[in-house]
C-alpha cells in the first residue's frame, strides 16, 4: 500500500474475512465512513432521548436500548474514508479481504 496521511480512499469488501476478528475490523473501519458516522450519532441522540428511567432500589435506574449495527462486512459493501497513519496495520491485517484504492 502506497497511501499518504490526509488521503481519502475507498475500500470495498472482495470476500466476507475467514474469522471474526478479521470481520470486526472491517467494521470497525467501515465505521470511518462520514455517513455511518452520521447514523451512529443520530442513533445515540434518538437512545438518549427515549431512555427510560426506573426506580430500582429506591434510585433511578436508567434502562438503555441496545445499539443498532449499521455496517456488515458483507462481499460488495464499499465505504470512503481518509487515511490516517494509525489505520495501517489493520488495513494490513484485512488487505487480503478488501481491495483498498484512492478515491
Amino acid at each position: 500500500m502506497n497511501l499518504k496521511p490526509g488521503q481519502t480512499i475507498t475500500c470495498t469488501v472482495q470476500s466476507v474475512p475467514a474469522t471474526e476478528d478479521a470481520r470486526q475490523t472491517i467494521q470497525r473501519l467501515m465505521r470511518r465512513d462520514p455517513a455511518a458516522k452520521r447514523a451512529l450519532k443520530n442513533g445515540q441522540r434518538l437512545r438518549a432521548q427515549r431512555m427510560r428511567i426506573k426506580t430500582r432500589g429506591g434510585r433511578p435506574w436508567h434502562v438503555r436500548e441496545k445499539v443498532g449495527k449499521v455496517v456488515h462486512a458483507r462481499e460488495g459493501h464499499s465505504w470512503t474514508m481518509t487515511f490516517t497513519p494509525d489505520l495501517e496495520r489493520d488495513l494490513a491485517s484485512v488487505e487480503k479481504y478488501l481491495e483498498i484504492k484512492p478515491a
